[in-house]
């Protein structure tokens, strides 16, 4: 599934969940592991303590597995 992920002001990402390393270690091999909301801001080398995560106009836990085909995020802190 590709998610898009909007980050306000700034830039529109296509990400393949396919391709996202989940953070999960504590599964077995025969359970499929969702990437989290976590796993996606890394790939935009975003941290959560900088950013919140919206789908559909409401705040998602950073935790939580994705599970929706567009993400907003919007940054609470810019530059040091």
């Amino acid at each position: 599934m590709y998610v898009t992920v909007d980050v306000k002001g700034e830039d529109t990402h296509e990400i393949d969940l396919e391709t996202v390393s989940p953070s999960s270690t504590d599964v077995t091999d025969t359970e499929e592991v969702t990437p989290t909301y976590q796993d996606l801001l890394a790939e935009l080398d975003l941290s959560p303590h900088e950013v919140s995560v919206l789908v559909d106009g409401r705040p998602v836990p950073e935790d939580q597995p994705v599970e929706s085909e567009s993400v907003t995020v919007l940054r609470l802190i810019k530059g040091g």
